[in-house]
């Protein structure tokens, strides 16, 4: 299958990371989902109802990034590829791509990130 939805960078405001600073000051997070799904029947019939709502993905996404905190990108990534592919069942794996911009590290590079790849399970 090689079918997909790509919601690019949703900017949210968080207090996700290990340090005090992080939880008291907060700063911007940028997420990336890739959703695999079968969307012939959706383009064929021009049918929404056969299609993935990306407006609801994108709600999850946000809602999940900004009403929990995570210590460490990674369990950020984890949480959202879980929900989506509990909450979609026409997705059948999920990239999810978390950036950090203002990541507190002593070294000058654009943005931290991690992406990782989860599969429904068969």
């Amino acid at each position: 299958m090689t079918d997909r939805i790509t919601l690019s960078r949703i900017a949210i405001y968080a207090r996700h990371g290990v340090l005090p600073e992080e939880e008291r000051l907060g700063q911007r997070f940028f997420i990336t989902v890739t959703c695999e799904a079968d969307l012939a029947a959706a383009g064929r019939g021009d049918d929404y109802s056969q299609a993935v709502c990306y407006g609801a993905v994108a709600d999850l996404v946000v809602a999940i990034a900004t009403k929990r905190r995570f210590r460490i990108i990674e369990g950020l990534a984890e949480a959202i590829a879980a929900e989506i592919l509990a909450a979609q069942p026409r997705v059948a794996a999920v990239v999810v791509k978390v950036e950090k911009p203002e990541a507190p590290v002593e070294h000058i590079l654009d943005t931290v990130s991690v992406e990782i790849e989860r599969r429904r399970n068969a």
